[in-house]
């Protein structure tokens, strides 16, 4: 455990949450700061809606302390959902909050991708900048890293991180992963066999680069030596823009749980049960919230009660990778498990989108509260440039919605209906074949995702859609009855909407279209000559 790490047992966790929840009540409430607030997105990647111990006390976790207070100390979102249910996706539409249909980005860029997020989509760092912003970003781009598509010149003054995956690229010691990866020094057939491993296998052939706004700076990086990395680079930032007086957007995409990178565990290190390994996810999910800790400290010791730090998730567990995958909670998609293959990462079954949410403002954002509003991460769009007084551009459509007063006020009303696109698994890339409306939820498609083990159920189409009471049945275990009349007036006001939004979508002209083309020149490379791209390591 990090030195100064919250021990915080449940009882006391409980009752401390009451406090704050009573002198909330008399704290300020004013819509409007003094000055621009600051903004703090954190987005965890893969990450299981069951890792944050706060959603489960039950389990009598302790691997998220530092969010633990932070949700004790602010709000925390139980019905909240990733835009997608896989890295670029989500990533996209969080940036611009759009569908995928819409922003163009319906599925992952990759190692030798020539583009990315098309050009034609105004981000939010691009939308603060413009209003006086400093912005900067830290981790997983993953939205195109050649030229006018890296961090940089979609809106970032600054960027340190990786341009993909924290698996798309080989490392000297490799992190955690199934199947284990071998190093950058290894080569022949044994890397090529795995590569073609049904898991999804290791990239090889190029170094993983650490990058510095547009420079190379270090490749293959040091896994484990990336957390204090970013860690310091965060806190320069937040002190910085402090000192000069300058409202900041500071974007931090997490990779640890992607696949795990934590330190190397000891021999006696706590398992499960049913997961020999899972202290290495344990242990990388504790670094994670460290850091998180570590940045809200910071904020609080420059600018405490003007800074929004608002946490969330790209998608849900990578089921595959079984002992080094996370927690979905009781969100199970037992349906489709009992016929076989995954319910989480790529589906559109609850854990494969509904992710781990808390905001926190000192002063703003009432302590020790929950919603259970409906909500997306393409909200965090429309909501920080809102709060920033910035207007939306109105040459396009926006599918996220403003949730001020949700965070703010405690109003409970988030999106009446919301879509889940096809993110990998079943079906065409974007496609919207998943529908939330209320308590209900509609699937036109299920299947075609991997388990733990290697297991793939059948795609299959659904007509009429299978449709789950999520209050009843938050598991989506029993369908409900198609002759009933609940499911008759659910399936029809589904329906409707879904076809209203995808004629919307169809006649938007502000609708983008990513170029998917690769060419192995597009490879991030800081040395041609040199074995996997090797370069110095940042000084």
């Amino acid at each position: 455990m990090a030195e100064g790490t919250p021990q915080l047992p449940l009882a006391a966790m409980l009752l401390f949450g009451l406090l704050l929840h009573t002198v909330s009540q008399h704290g300020p409430t004013a819509d409007k700061p003094k000055e621009k607030p600051n903004f703090i997105i954190v987005l965890a990647d893969d990450i299981g809606w069951g890792d944050l111990d706060a959603n489960q006390l039950e389990e009598r976790a302790n691997n998220t302390p530092y969010l633990n207070l932070m949700a004790l100390q602010g709000l925390r979102m139980t019905d909240f959902h990733s835009p997608a249910s896989t890295c670029s996706p989500s990533r996209a539409a969080i940036l611009t909050g759009r569908y995928g249909l819409r922003n163009g980005v319906t599925h992952n860029f990759g190692v030798n991708s020539v583009v990315g997020l098309p050009l034609s989509e105004v981000t939010l760092p691009q939308l603060l900048q413009k209003a006086g912003y400093h912005t900067a970003m830290i981790g997983k781009w993953h939205l195109g890293h050649n030229g006018l598509y890296s961090p940089t010149n979609r809106g970032f003054d600054y960027y340190l991180g990786i341009p993909f995956s924290n698996d798309m690229g080989c490392t000297d010691i490799p992190g955690y992963n199934l199947p284990q990866c071998l190093p950058c020094d290894s080569h022949g057939p044994q890397v090529i066999r795995l590569k073609r491993n049904i898991h999804g296998g290791c990239y090889s052939r190029i170094g993983l680069p650490l990058i510095e706004n547009s420079t190379i700076v270090e490749q293959p990086l040091d896994l484990w030596t990336l957390t204090e990395q970013y860690k310091s680079a965060a806190l320069r930032i937040i002190h910085n823009a402090s000192e000069r007086g300058q409202p900041y957007l500071l974007y931090i995409a997490l990779a640890h749980m992607h696949v795990p990178l934590a330190p190397p565990l000891s021999p006696d290190a706590p398992t499960t049960d049913n997961h020999p390994n899972s202290g290495v996810y344990a242990a990388s999910l504790r670094e994670l919230d460290s850091l998180v800790g570590a940045i809200k400290n910071a904020s609080e010791a420059t600018d405490r009660d003007n800074t929004l730090i608002w946490f969330t998730g790209d998608n849900g567990p990578w089921e595959q990778k079984c002992q080094y995958a996370g927690s979905v909670g009781p969100f199970r998609g037992k349906w489709q498990t009992s016929k076989g293959g995954g319910s989480a990462k790529q589906t559109t079954w609850e854990g494969g989108h509904r992710v781990p949410t808390v905001a926190y403002w000192p002063g703003r954002i009432p302590a020790n509260t929950t919603s259970s509003a409906l909500l997306s991460g393409m909200d965090i769009f429309p909501t920080v440039l809102s709060l920033a007084g910035v207007t939306l551009p109105s040459d396009r459509r926006y599918d996220g919605i403003d949730a001020t007063n949700i965070l703010l006020h405690g109003e409970q009303l988030g999106h009446e209906f919301l879509f889940h696109p096809n993110s990998g698994a079943a079906g065409r890339f974007g496609d919207l074949q998943t529908v939330r409306s209320g308590r209900h939820k509609a699937f036109y498609i299920t299947g075609a995702a991997e388990a733990c083990g290697g297991e793939t159920g059948k795609q299959q189409v659904h007509d009429p859609p299978l449709i789950f009471d999520l209050e009843r049945d938050e598991a989506e275990e029993t369908p409900l009855d198609v002759k009933t009349t609940e499911y008759q007036v659910v399936a029809e006001r589904i329906a409707r909407r879904r076809e209203k939004l995808l004629w919307d979508i169809a006649t938007d002209k502000s609708v983008s279209i990513a170029d998917y083309r690769t060419d192995e020149s597009a490879a991030p490379c800081c040395d041609l000559t040199q074995t996997v791209c090797r370069c110095p390591r940042l000084g």
